[in-house]
């Protein structure tokens, strides 16, 4: 992991695009605000300069193919969601897991499979402490 990519704090666009990166791979800038357009009105231009802004971030990296230029997410998905967590975690809940969970569980609704994986992970969390 670069030095870069310890610290970087991405944007909510930022993190928007590097979602869509992340689901769909290897993209052109056209095909990423296409996706952007789905959930708000975004111009291609914004899309490219956020993008350029992510190359020289080191969040992204930008290969030619052709006359194309294709973008790749070189921030790892799960580095970024642990950086991320991490903060949030510190910020609105003074560092307390329990607060973040509860708050995450009481605010959504949960599935049977994601209620028997939070279980396992419980039980393995118990484990681990014998």
């Amino acid at each position: 992991m670069t030095q870069i990519e310890k610290t970087f704090k991405p944007t909510e666009s930022e993190l928007e695009i590097l979602s869509i990166l992340w689901k769909n791979g290897p993209s052109t800038v056209r095909f990423v605000n296409d996706e952007m357009k789905q959930n708000k009105n975004v111009g291609y231009t914004t899309t490219l300069k956020l993008m350029q802004i992510m190359t020289e971030k080191g969040m992204v990296e930008r290969v030619m193919e052709g006359r194309t230029h294709i973008y790749y997410a070189l921030a790892k998905q799960e580095d970024t969601q642990v950086r991320m967590l991490d903060r949030l975690l510190e910020i609105a809940f003074g560092g307390s897991a329990s607060k973040l969970v509860l708050q995450a569980l009481g605010n959504h609704k949960t599935s049977d499979v994601e209620l028997q994986e939070i279980k396992e992970l419980i039980q393995k969390l118990e484990g681990d402490k014998r």
